[in-house]
């Protein structure tokens, strides 16, 4: 069965934070103290279900003898819940308690469950690519046609209006706090997987052997100022970003770059030093621009993700500062249960969770959600970041080998779901893909992506209640639950 601990998560991760407010003006409310209110139960045992007003009936999923079996697996077609695909459960609800609990029979804390914590790729370890990701296009939210949707998120509006709708919060002296259709954050990030094409004496050869560039072209490439480097794009990217950081609320939007340390894996090269000229001169950039740094762990460690410690610990060393961030070169991080080796050596906040082939909501939000290690049933302190998309995902012709117009309407899309639920964009661009010989409409695409973030911002911005945000900066600032505005 469903721990209670992780059972008050889930409830509480749909519906979002109860407040009662007097107890707001007091001081910060914790999750324990909402846990007592009673106000969602999960459970068959009809004399449990009279202490709650909202009742989610559970299937079979966590079941001795189901758990990890094909009874486990959710049948195509799904069912509709409310217009929401349902993995588990009955697309229907009944008044019990002479009306006064609503038990609704669609299991959506198994469903989101099952999404959130990967439990898929647990149970179809035989199912990855070349690189030992599970491939998108094999997952159940693409092949149930839902990936563009964050369905978990739109579980948790579904219940939340059904807790409104019929005044189940007033007698319990809660109140919920609404949700508005903005961002919670934006995270412009970028991987730093090849700074330079050619720089120093094995660039050189390379440039004149492999590449076959005239010898005299090339020793003007590889000693030459950085400036004319074809990858050394970032003036420009971290300026665009700059700049829709200034015209986004402060604190909004935050530029992330996440940077590899060497490793001997082939797919990890290019190595690249970070105490050597050009890379410092770099670092000194992204310092200016007021950037967060990241690990981004090497393709060897995806293989061996005992790796990830000793690299955490050089790359501090090297920038002389602590790192809680990161996110898998190739975005292998394969096995669910490979997170555990990420918090153990000290990462808290991970950005990988995204499709490499498919672009959408690969644990079903679009919210930040913390680790549940689907062998074990436990939930971790691990906070998973989830990937909005990544620009080759979007134009490569292995993956969705969209065109430019096509890209800019799917991308558009999902950043407008992640808006409309209050959720963390996650966007990644490489820097080579800045490049026009790399690519002829990365930067065309990204550009057009700012304008559409910053026109949500603004057209948002007419409509938030200033009450609610000065609600939400107090609860925030004395330290306790999170809470949605």
């Amino acid at each position: 069965m469903l721990s209670e601990q992780l059972k008050t998560y889930l409830i509480e991760f749909l519906v979002g934070v109860e407040v009662d407010a007097q107890t707001v003006r007091a001081g910060c409310i914790t999750d324990r103290q909402l846990a007592r209110a009673n106000l969602i139960g999960y459970t068959r045992n009809p004399r449990e279900m009279t202490r709650y007003k909202l009742v989610i009936y559970p299937s079979d999923f966590f079941d001795f003898g189901v758990y990890g079996t094909e009874q486990a697996q959710p049948i195509l077609p799904l069912q509709d819940w409310r217009g929401i695909p349902l993995l588990f459960g009955e697309a229907r609800e009944e008044w019990i308690n002479e009306g006064k609990t609503l038990v609704v029979y669609a299991d959506v804390l198994a469903s989101t469950y099952y999404l959130t914590s990967r439990y898929e790729e647990m149970y179809r370890r035989g199912e990855r690519d070349q690189h030992g990701r599970f491939p998108g296009k094999s997952s159940l939210p693409y092949r149930a046609g839902f990936i563009h949707r964050p369905i978990v998120d739109e579980y948790g509006e579904v219940l939340r209006a059904i807790l409104l709708e019929h005044d189940m919060l007033s007698s319990r002296g809660l109140s919920l706090c609404a949700r508005p259709s903005f961002f919670s954050k934006i995270n412009l990030t970028h991987d730093v997987d090849q700074p330079y094409l050619y720089r120093g004496v094995w660039s050189y050869l390379r440039a004149v052997l492999k590449d076959g560039r005239n010898p005299f072209t090339a020793f003007g490439l590889c000693f030459g100022h950085p400036k004319n480097d074809e990858f050394n794009t970032f003036s420009k990217f971290i300026a665009w970003n700059k700049q829709l950081i200034r015209r986004t609320p402060e604190g909004m939007t935050d530029m992330i770059f996440f940077l590899k340390t060497p490793a001997d894996h082939k797919l990890d090269k290019p190595n690249y030093r970070l105490r050597r000229p050009y890379m410092r001169t770099l670092l000194a950039q992204m310092r200016r621009a007021g950037a967060r740094l990241g690990l981004h762990c090497s393709y060897a460690s995806g293989l061996m993700p005992q790796l990830i410690a000793e690299q955490r610990q050089y790359l501090q060393k090297q920038l002389g500062m602590t790192i809680h961030k990161s996110r898998h070169h190739f975005l292998a991080l394969r096995e669910p249960e490979d997170m555990l080796l990420l918090y153990s050596a000290g990462i808290r906040h991970d950005y990988t969770m995204g499709y490499a082939d498919v672009a959408g909501f690969r644990l079903g939000t679009c919210r930040p959600v913390k680790f549940i290690n689907p062998n074990t049933r436990s939930l971790t302190e691990l906070v998973l970041h989830p990937l909005t998309m990544m620009d080759v995902t979007l134009s490569r012709q292995d993956y969705m080998g969209l065109s430019l117009q096509e890209a800019e309407s799917y991308a558009e899309g999902l950043i407008r779901q992640v808006a409309h639920y209050n959720g963390e964009l996650n966007l990644l661009w490489h820097n080579e893909q800045f490049s026009p010989t790399v690519h002829s409409w990365q930067t065309s695409l990204y550009r057009y992506l700012l304008g559409v973030i910053e026109d949500i911002e603004h057209e948002d911005l007419q409509c938030r209640d200033p009450e609610a945000v000065e609600l939400a900066k107090h609860l925030s600032s004395c330290g306790g639950t999170e809470i949605h505005l």
